[in-house]
């Protein structure tokens, strides 16, 4: 019941005792932890639902601690594994987890694709992905009940150390308070050929990115373009096969293509990978031979495969590192919602930043060529760079993400006297966080600079003396 709390934080594994009160109940279904945090799994007491709507339990009343010991009428692992593997997915109404396949015809839509004008695609598609504003989980537009439930356990944790803070190793390098990504999808020939004028347009920002390249049908991939990503401090990853929805569609074929994808991987020297569409199957990942993967949305409901992995922090699939994207893509922000403005996605930022989480951003060449796009893009990559610069943002590449997070999922911490200290790859880079109370609100501490980690788009960043509300009054667990 601890291994996903210990993992999250990085914290000495005396520092959280949860247990599971009574024995669970045999059928999975949905329940609420306080106020506003909705969960799915098993529990020992109370009543779950089929679906998230409605008025579902809260199971609060049923956690109780004991001395150093908090009990929870839930397993924390099997809900947190339940929320970033989308095993809730197959209990949602139709009308909210139905794909764009299902609604106009999928094999007809992917065999037109390719021909059909965006003007055209995107009535289509918002046809299908009518009622998405209805649906009420995950929670729209950034479902971060995975960090927020870690948050809630910490806060137990605490308590049931005498109110002692707690250390832990910070989530980002070098002090970051958040880390931020830049990637992009090349879906067609026009999107390829402007590929080079988008990294100028990167560049000038100061920020890199990962370009997701179609191996198969869609275009052509010379050797001198590949090495022209490589030759400025790009990443080249691979995107699906051919992009034509069917991936998925049955272990045969999908088993036939992977074998062709991971040897794209090879030559493209990738390490990363992402579906078309965002398709996905995560129980098949398995086959994948890459060290990441970025095809989770945290919420989809404006995606054709609805779900979302409710986090906004990496996480592992088995071997492979999910890196989840987090905020709205260019296409459907530009075409399915019919806005040309930074809003929804000053929004989204302001809301991961909140609990310090990864912002991912998926933004496409071929619909930047248009004046009306990309000038919201280039303001999105100002307001990037504005808060690496004042709120001490990370902007790493993915690959450079995917490295950092397997090495502190390696790092332990080692009391020495009186102090902690990390053990572990890059070590030198990680900074030791303590987690405290300062009433009901849980904040965070680096020791090194006595000062509160406060959110960044308040301003706050981890060597500023202010103090800041990290969480503002969350429920207790």
């Amino acid at each position: 019941m601890n291994r996903l709390f210990l993992e999250y934080f990085r914290c000495p594994a005396s520092c959280g005792d949860f247990r599971l009160e009574g024995e669970l109940l045999p059928d999975s279904g949905f329940f609420r932890l306080g106020n506003d945090l909705t969960c799915f799994g098993k529990i020992s007491s109370g009543r779950t639902d089929r679906e998230p709507s409605g008025s579902l339990e809260d199971v609060s009343s049923f956690v109780r601690c004991d001395k150093d010991v908090t009990y929870l009428p839930f397993d924390p692992d099997e809900v947190i594994d339940n929320l970033r593997l989308e095993c809730y997915g197959a209990t949602l109404p139709a009308g909210v987890h139905s794909s764009v396949g299902q609604g106009i015809g999928r094999k007809t839509y992917y065999a037109m694709r390719p021909l059909l004008p965006t003007s055209v695609r995107k009535h289509l598609q918002r046809l299908a992905l009518r009622g998405w504003d209805r649906a009420q989980f995950p929670g729209w537009p950034v479902d971060q009940t995975v960090d927020r439930l870690f948050e809630q356990m910490m806060r137990a944790a605490i308590h049931a150390n005498s109110d002692e803070r707690i250390p832990f190793i910070w989530f980002w390098p070098d002090g970051n308070s958040s880390c931020a990504i830049m990637t992009h999808d090349v879906e067609t020939s026009v999107g390829r050929d402007f590929c080079s004028a988008l990294m100028d347009l990167d560049d000038s920002f100061g920020i890199k990115a990962s370009f997701q390249l179609i191996p198969q049908v869609r275009y052509e991939l010379s050797e001198p373009f590949l090495q022209s990503f490589r030759a400025r401090g790009f990443e080249i990853n691979v995107h699906d096969f051919n992009h034509d929805g069917d991936l998925f569609r049955s272990r045969e074929e999908f088993l036939r293509r992977v074998a062709r994808i991971n040897e794209y991987g090879k030559k493209f020297g990738a390490v990363g990978y992402r579906s078309g569409v965002l398709y996905r199957n995560l129980n098949w990942y398995e086959f994948f031979d890459c060290a990441y993967d970025m095809s989770v949305p945290n919420v989809g409901h404006l995606d054709p495969q609805r779900g979302g992995c409710c986090t906004t922090k990496p996480y592992f699939i088995g071997k492979i590192l999910e890196i989840p994207v987090t905020a709205t893509q260019d296409y459907t922000l530009f075409n399915i919602l019919g806005h040309y403005s930074m809003d929804l996605w000053e929004r989204q930022i302001e809301l991961i930043l909140k609990h310090h989480g990864l912002i991912s951003f998926i933004v496409h060449p071929d619909y930047l060529l248009r004046e009306r796009p990309r000038s919201v893009f280039l303001s999105l990559l100002a307001r990037l760079a504005q808060l690496r610069r004042d709120s001490s943002m990370w902007i790493p590449l993915p690959r450079e993400l995917n490295d950092w997070w397997r090495n502190r999922n390696e790092m332990r911490l080692i009391k020495q006297g009186s102090s902690w200290q990390i053990e572990g790859p890059e070590k030198h880079r990680a900074r030791i966080a303590f987690a405290s109370l300062d009433g009901d609100r849980l904040v965070y501490t680096f020791e090194d600079y006595a000062s509160r980690i406060g959110p960044p788009s308040a301003g706050n960043v981890a060597t500023s003396s202010n103090r800041a509300d990290l969480m503002g009054s969350p429920p207790s667990l």
